[in-house]
């Protein structure tokens, strides 16, 4: 577990402080029980010796001194070290998830990230502080108490050894039924948590359709919650109750040898008092073990999470990488692509070729590989077979920095920091200028928005934007990528689901995308509107590009673009009718 915790966090000295001066106080508590021995040995006799006792005592008072100023030390340290502790691994944490790829961050993920880095690392450094200190106590000082008894009587040595030995047993079985009622219940605390997110996230829905007091599933969360405690609970008494028998059994055990020693003459009383002190000081750290066993068996479960997390692989980066590239040109050259855990390839031999100074729109039906064609030009993931050139250079040469700086990404689902406006645009580029910013807002159709929010530009567009509409959301995502001046842009499904007005600004926002010559625009969409900005079409199915060429070239081949521009024209003018009967 030391060397677990010693790997886990980046500069554990203030830790080893910590245990270092724990540790300290644990044997100095023992080496001072010592000084009972000739001081009772003094004084408990027909005839007490003062001054014989009197350097014990006095040693004695020196070591309470020296335990009393380790005390002092120790407090600050220990409370400086929980906070320093969690700031470290965090900041670790954070710096390992920045060199993953960024497909990596599925729902899933996300939220073991989110657990991990507030809870996990929190719980962990505030355990490794607050529960560390009394594990070491509870097994050095037992540990010291034994090496001074046997100065005293070796009977009564042997006798704790074996005590200890039975805990150590008992406390072993205890440990294991712990550490996986702990699982469970973690496991069983993020449904809740989940789920508590959904409550709250679906208000609106759930008070319209009438549910004031939750969700099904939410209820059913708390259930197995509550049935996961009461049943970890259950399963902890048993070796609970053994484990306390043991060290009650080990008690009696050593009032029996403490008082047939003494009745047989072979221990005087005196010595038989110590014995009885020290067997005392032995047993109650040690009975304190089986209250600390939950929280050390949660914390290597944490550190179990956290080491998860940190051990996986990074995304690839070359011994040399290549920093810069020549223009914004994008190339697939027989490139196929299978999802992790995947069977069937997402792209399978797809070649294409999008040069500077144009817009290409690539178009299919869904699962056809369109997202996932602009996700490895991002490098989210690494291809399996080809090769995926951005600028003539294979982005797996690329400095995973120096190509994202060249790529500006509008999501379908964009997010936006609960801020300003102005600081959500500034996330591209934080120096610049207002001109730069009324600039890119005017070429994304963002001013428009802006001149009727009551702020302005300093309008707070809430948690993920919330405050905003879709189509006002998408033009700050576009504003955002004029603003960084990213000379490739991709644009994943930025029309769909929006009204007319929206529609048609998003569209003129992505032709002055692509009226920059050096810029290299990919756009995923279907409607005519924002078809008619492309230069350059491809169709994509099942993971192949089926067709390639202009918009018109494509409409009079009659091949699967012209099915699916029919498909769509037809959808466009269907009405609700009324049916008289």
């Amino acid at each position: 577990m030391i060397r677990r915790l010693y790997r886990l966090w980046p500069n554990p000295k203030l830790l080893a402080r910590l245990w270092l001066l724990t540790a300290g106080q644990a044997v100095l508590q023992g080496l001072l029980l010592a000084l009972l021995v000739p001081v009772l040995d003094a004084v408990v006799r027909p005839q007490p010796d003062v001054g014989a006792a009197a350097p014990w005592l006095a040693l004695g008072a020196a070591g309470a001194v020296l335990y009393a100023g380790l005390s002092v030390v120790a407090t600050p340290v220990g409370f400086a070290a929980a906070g320093t502790l969690a700031a470290q691994l965090r900041r670790r944490l954070m710096h390992h998830v920045s060199t993953l790829t960024l497909g990596w961050f599925t729902a899933e993920h996300k939220a073991r990230l989110a657990r991990a880095v507030t809870s996990d690392v929190g719980s962990a450094a505030h355990l490794a502080v607050t529960i560390g200190g009394p594990v070491i106590t509870s097994t050095l000082l037992p540990a010291t108490v034994v090496v001074v008894t046997f100065t005293v009587d070796w009977r009564m040595a042997l006798l704790l050894c074996a005590i200890a030995l039975v805990a150590y047993v008992a406390l072993r079985r205890a440990a294991r039924i712990a550490e996986i009622a702990e699982i469970e219940l973690e496991r069983a605390a993020a449904g809740v948590a989940g789920r508590a997110i959904e409550l709250g996230q679906a208000q609106p829905v759930l008070r319209a359709a009438g549910h004031t007091e939750g969700t099904p599933r939410m209820r059913a969360a708390l259930e197995d919650h509550r049935e996961t405690y009461r049943e970890g609970m259950r399963r902890a008494r048993r070796p609970f109750f053994v484990y306390t028998g043991v060290i009650m059994a080990g008690f009696i055990a050593v009032l029996a040898l403490a008082a047939e020693l003494m009745l047989s003459g072979r221990v005087e009383v005196a010595r038989a008092i110590a014995l009885l002190v020290l067997a005392a000081r032995f047993l109650e750290p040690l009975g304190q073990l089986i209250e600390l066993i939950g929280a050390l068996r949660a914390l290597r479960n944490q550190i179990a999470r956290i080491e998860e997390l940190l051990s996986t692989p990074p995304l690839p980066v070359p011994a040399e990488p290549v920093r810069s590239i020549a223009d914004a040109g994008v190339e697939f050259a027989n490139v196929t692509f299978t999802y992790p855990g995947g069977d069937t390839p997402a792209l399978e031999g797809v070649s294409l070729h999008c040069r500077p100074g144009t817009t290409t729109a690539l178009v299919g039906p869904s699962g056809s590989g369109k997202t996932t064609a602009t996700r490895l030009i991002a490098r989210f993931f690494d291809i399996d077979s080809g090769e995926l050139r951005v600028g003539g250079v294979d982005v797996r040469r690329l400095d995973p920095t120096a190509l994202l700086d060249e790529i500006a990404i509008v999501f379908q689902d964009v997010y936006l920091f609960d801020d300003t406006i102005e600081d959500n645009l500034r996330l591209a580029r934080p120096g610049a200028t207002w001109d730069e910013l009324r600039e890119a807002a005017s070429a994304a159709r963002l001013d428009e928005v802006i001149e009727w929010l009551p702020a302005g530009w300093n309008t707070r567009v809430g948690e993920g934007g919330a405050q905003l509409s879709g189509g006002e959301r998408q033009r700050v995502a576009i504003a955002r990528a004029m603003l960084k001046r990213a000379r490739i842009v991709l644009v994943d499904e930025a029309g769909s689901a929006l009204d007319p007005e929206n529609e048609a600004a998003i569209t003129r926002a992505i032709a002055n995308l692509g009226s920059d010559p050096e810029r290299t625009v990919i756009v995923i969409a279907h409607r005519p509107a924002t078809l008619a900005t492309a230069d350059h079409v491809v169709a994509l199915d099942r993971g192949r590009v089926v067709e390639a060429g202009t918009r018109a070239e494509l409409l009079r081949t009659g091949g699967a673009f012209a099915r699916l521009s029919s498909q769509y024209e037809r959808a466009r003018h269907w009405r609700i009718a009324r049916v008289d009967g």
